[in-house]
């Protein structure tokens, strides 16, 4: 019994560690968005950028690790979890932007998922912006 109390505490602490609210602009639908982008919504869709990308969201594995510090209930789940399981995909993405994507609006997250912490201030995301923003615009 002893240690279902302590297994409770411990995943108690695990959740109180995610380290911030989402970001308000980080909506189910711009996340709907950004899926479609990056797949079309299939399932099936091939790894990107070489090989470097994987699932749905198509993450990195240095976006997961970021992730994965930020939420650490993360870390039940594998990188590779982000190629089979669009649920823990999603999670991945949502603790990555709200990592860093505090105080940010939709087209600056949507830059963040696309070109890393700074990705709002790289001029090569904003065509990745325009597509996102056209996905939302014709759901």
């Amino acid at each position: 019994m002893k240690t279902i109390y302590a297994m409770i505490i411990v995943a108690s602490l695990n959740a109180a560690a995610f380290a911030g609210p989402r970001p308000p602009a980080l909506t189910d639908a711009l996340l709907d968005a950004i899926r479609f982008v990056e797949s079309t919504d299939n399932p099936n869709v091939k790894d990107g950028d070489n090989g470097k990308a994987i699932g749905m969201y198509q993450i990195w594995r240095a976006y997961w690790l970021d992730a994965c510090e930020f939420d650490p209930s993360l870390k039940a789940g594998k990188y590779e979890d982000c190629r089979t399981d669009e649920k823990y995909a999603r999670r991945v993405v949502i603790a990555y932007l709200s990592r860093y994507g505090k105080g940010k609006n939709a087209e600056q997250l949507a830059r963040i998922h696309n070109g890393g912490p700074r990705g709002h201030r790289k001029d090569a995301t904003l065509e990745y912006w325009s597509k996102v923003q056209d996905a939302m615009e014709n759901k």
